[in-house]
């Protein structure tokens, strides 16, 4: 069984996806999880491929989510690791798979996170361009400002990889400005 690759997660989100917000949200996590990735020293292409397909069955089966995405996706033939990291960003809420290495902590701590950025970049007319995290930490303390956003998850994901909250930010900018067109998230003309 091969590593799974951005085309065939692209082939996988597209036979349960069709929201083009959740489509949104697949690169964000993806472009985050590749500069996660550049951090770590590990596979950008790989990490940023199952960033990609974590929210798998989402637009499916919202109350439901994680659970049915494992064995659909292993008969699918993707990896056993790839799905594992799936499985594990829905810890606590969803399922009962601990994120334990960096791929899954990462996977974990930017879903929450890449939303928090995205809004932030929106109330601005640079966009992601030019955002700081200081930007995205201080609407981080404003419980207010994208109410929905689970900060818990997020600072809960930032201790499991011994980092700072400053700095998983920072990296998140990194990756999500390389696809701020995609995301719709440039300069505001």
């Amino acid at each position: 069984m091969e590593q799974l690759t951005m085309a065939r997660a692209k082939e996988l989100l597209a036979t349960t996806t069709t929201e083009p917000h959740l489509f949104e949200h697949a690169i964000g996590v993806s472009a985050a999880m590749g500069a996660m990735a550049r951090h770590f020293g590990e596979d950008e292409a790989y990490w940023q491929a199952v960033g990609y397909l974590h929210d798998y069955d989402y637009e499916q089966f919202p109350e439901e989510h994680l659970h049915h995405t494992e064995q659909p996706l292993l008969a699918a033939g993707v990896d056993e690791q790839s799905v594992r990291a799936i499985m594990a960003h829905g810890w606590g809420p969803c399922t009962d798979v601990e994120p334990l290495t960096p791929l899954e902590k990462s996977l974990f701590t930017v879903d929450e996170l890449t939303g928090l950025v995205a809004a932030t970049a929106r109330m601005r007319p640079g966009g992601l361009s030019d955002l700081e995290p200081s930007s995205v930490k201080k609407k981080f303390k404003d419980k207010r400002f994208a109410a929905k956003i689970d900060r818990a998850v997020i600072q809960q994901g930032c201790e499991m990889l011994g980092m700072e909250l400053s700095d998983v930010i920072a990296i998140t900018i990194e990756g999500m400005r390389e696809q701020m067109d995609a995301l719709g998230l440039g300069p505001k003309e």
